[in-house]
């Protein structure tokens, strides 16, 4: 729910700095709040030599991940964005199956059909023809943004399995800030930050506290406790809860088809988890 916020208040800090400078601004905020957070529990910031490893990889591929995705938004629409993105929940379950030995049956499966149906009914406002086909760069890059993600959530949760969620998305955090910085530390950006107004604070305070400290501690936790399959599917409520907030913040229209779609997507997160509560 709160990444799908996090559309929103990324759209309003747009209007005043750039995309790797919304990155780099929330990484920060979310170290800041990660290491406070750390440091009031038990004030331990040790990790093993091999884990430390482990989290650079995955900060590469975090990066990595974001950049296709920021670069391929710039060159498809976002329409398009919100189907191939949708693909993400069934690579996580692939990779789940292959890595983890997670089961996929009959009944999963069919849930993660459905709530890909209710995503794409989403954001072709019930009109599939309105959904294009992958034609071009930016597609392609948003695509292989879904499949960074899926590989990202696989080697969290490899991570997340044998240490803290939170000390991992810390040194995450720091590693990537670490290999952002070169690419995003320029003069117009600390200009741009400097100059923000109280709106842009607004938007990228919960976009570090919320969407960056919190949500991804919350993930990896996720990611510790149950199938990939399980917790990728709740991706579907992503773009729901975005047209949602933006009809409240923005003033952006609401329709029937609309929360149709919201339940649609609810009733498939309800197979894929339901047989997961049922059979543990």
């Amino acid at each position: 729910m709160v990444w799908g916020a996090s559309f929103v208040a990324t759209k309003i800090a747009l209007s005043e700095l750039t995309p790797l400078t919304i990155v780099l601004s929330r990484l920060i905020m979310g170290v800041l709040l990660l290491a406070v957070i750390i440091f009031i529990k038990d004030g331990k910031f040790t990790i093993p030599p091999q884990v430390l490893k482990n989290i650079v990889l995955l900060a590469l591929v975090a990066s990595f991940h974001l950049w296709i995705q920021v670069t391929g938004l710039q060159f498809t629409t976002a329409s398009n964005t919100g189907w191939i993105i949708g693909f993400s929940p069934v690579f996580m379950a692939i990779l789940g199956v292959m890595f983890f030995h997670e089961s996929l049956n009959f009944i999963r499966s069919c849930g993660i059909v459905i709530s890909l149906f209710g995503l794409l009914l989403l954001v072709s406002k019930g009109n599939f023809k309105n959904i294009g086909l992958i034609s071009n760069l930016g597609d392609l890059l948003v695509l292989a943004s879904a499949v960074t993600w899926s590989v990202y959530s696989a080697l969290n949760k490899k991570i997340s399995l044998h240490y803290s969620p939170l000390l991992t998305i810390f040194y995450l955090f720091s590693f990537m800030s670490l290999f952002l910085i070169p690419f995003t530390i320029r003069p117009e950006g600390i200009n741009s930050v400097i100059h923000l107004s109280l709106k842009g604070w607004l938007a990228i305070a919960f976009l570090g506290i919320f969407c960056s400290g919190i949500a991804y501690v919350l993930w990896a936790q996720a990611l510790r406790e149950m199938d990939s399959a399980n917790v990728g599917v709740f991706l579907y409520f992503e773009p729901f809860v975005t047209v949602f907030t933006a009809w409240i913040i923005l003033g952006e229209n609401i329709t029937f088809l609309t929360i149709l779609s919201g339940i649609i997507i609810t009733l498939g997160v309800v197979f894929v988890n339901r047989k997961a509560g049922a059979s543990g």
